[in-house]
């Protein structure tokens, strides 16, 4: 084959993408993947990684303002351009990583932007004049910040941010306005609020972090404004730039309020990066910016897939990474099961750390469950003491009948690591029998986890 002739052509280098060329070239596959900016996409440039390494300050940061409480003493400062510097460094280094697995993969990399026109096989890929073919082209384009233009929700590069732009600031604003408390909204409003900005959330809906167990997002909002964050659920924002940052109009209960800010993070959600490849031409499905594909990614237009942020929810990495491989392996004539996205574990990196998997307790009654549910708290747990991490929360939920493990609800400290066990325990069919079974070191955090398991059945030790 010719070298622009391929098996796979893998359009968007994030973790869907590049994770797909890799198992692709494992697969015996010739492999091509196309990036227009950087490799590694969002999630290692301007997402995941450079804002674990910015909370990464912040966590240091905090601590280290509570020496005392662990018989240490400091006189802690920080440098805002240090921080971002070592943030960006890490995502270079990453992304150079991707270079270094796809050369060797054998992954052919294409530097451009991306179109698609009928093809034989699959679709014709376009770059820069440059006509590719494959037999089988997979979409990994990604996503974008939404904006809301009408009600000012656009950023303007200095006063208004996305997410990027939250990465990098220049300046630590005085007062901050956090639109949306969804991971994003909730992680920049935990890293600035560290660093001593006045932190304000909105939020349309009646709890922060909606997409989790209610009880979690009310212990959150505690969390939060205990630390001095200040939280409106139930209100819209409007917004209008001025000399010295923004005036913003929130409005709650057919009441309005305004206030200025130095600074507006807009985290009101993702829209799908599908346009200008000529998609619609091709007969492409797209609900509300999203690409409709079937359980193994396929689009319905021959030869074309699509996966990751482009499609469906939940808008993941990992969810993202996971799809890819089931995608090629059904490519390559494998019987790969089809994703389950509710065993999809789901973490927020905030301060204090927010993680799940399967149902909430209302989404597990509303499916029709009986069910049991068991909880323990942190204050309960000697390493938690020891860390000085007492507050936080573990709940389980399991249907009664069965003693399947339907669902499992975290908030504190490392949760983010913990809640593996639980899908490790979902994907293995688990029941509650073999996790009241399961020898869980001493002390760790994760005997809470044995804890909430017993105390679904009213045998909790030590609470």
């Amino acid at each position: 084959m010719s070298e622009t002739s391929f098996d796979v052509i893998i359009i968007g280098s994030g973790p869907g993408g590049y994770v797909t060329a890799i198992r692709a070239a494992q697969l015996g596959f010739k492999t091509a993947i196309i990036e227009k900016e950087d490799l590694g996409g969002v999630c290692l440039n301007w997402g995941c990684i450079p804002t674990k390494a910015l909370l990464r300050s912040a966590e240091v940061y905090h601590n280290m303002q509570h020496a005392a409480d662990y018989g240490l003493s400091a006189s802690p400062q920080f440098d805002l351009k240090a921080i971002v510097a070592r943030s960006r460094k890490i995502a270079g280094q990453l992304s150079g990583g991707i270079k270094h697995l796809m050369k060797k993969n054998k992954v052919t990399v294409i530097a451009g932007f991306a179109t698609l026109k009928a093809g034989t096989d699959a679709p014709t890929v376009m770059v820069d004049g440059t006509a590719y073919n494959a037999k089988h082209v997979i979409l990994a384009t990604g996503a974008r910040a939404r904006t809301i233009p009408q009600a000012g929700l656009a950023p303007d590069g200095k006063y208004i941010w996305t997410a990027r732009e939250a990465m990098v600031p220049d300046t630590m604003p005085g007062k901050l306005l956090v639109i949306g408390s969804g991971a994003i909204g909730m992680e920049f409003a935990s890293f600035y609020d560290a660093f001593g900005a006045d932190v304000t959330v909105v939020e349309m809906v009646d709890r922060i972090l909606p997409a989790e167990d209610a009880e979690i997002s009310k212990m959150a909002r505690k969390a939060f404004e205990k630390r001095g964050l200040t939280i409106k659920t139930e209100t819209q924002a409007s917004l209008k730039p001025n000399s010295n940052g923004v005036i913003a109009t929130l409005t709650s209960n057919g009441k309005s309020e305004t206030a200025e800010f130095d600074r507006v993070i807009l985290a009101v959600g993702i829209v799908g990066n599908v346009e200008d490849m000529g998609l619609e031409a091709l007969g492409v499905k797209i609900d509300r910016s999203h690409i409709t594909v079937d359980e193994y990614s396929f689009t319905g237009v021959k030869g074309l897939y699509a996966i990751g942020d482009v499609t469906t929810p939940p808008w993941l990495a990992h969810k993202a990474s996971h799809e890819g491989i089931i995608c090629i392996e059904k490519i390559a004539g494998g019987n790969p099961h089809p994703l389950n996205a509710n065993a999809i574990p789901g973490c927020t990196y905030c301060h204090p750390q927010v993680a799940s998997v399967g149902y909430t307790e209302a989404e597990a009654k509303e499916a029709g469950y009986e069910i049991k549910v068991g909880r323990f708290p942190f204050i309960g747990n000697g390493k938690a003491i020891a860390l000085g991490e007492p507050e936080g929360l573990i709940k389980t939920v399991f249907d009664a009948k069965t003693g399947e493990l339907l669902g499992a609800h975290m908030i504190g400290a490392e949760v983010t690591e913990l809640i593996q066990g639980y899908t490790i325990a979902q994907k293995l069919e688990t029941t509650e029998h073999e996790l009241m079974e399961t020898v869980f070191p001493h002390p760790t955090l994760s005997e809470m986890m044995h804890e909430a398991v017993l105390d679904a059945y009213d045998r909790t030790i030590h609470f």
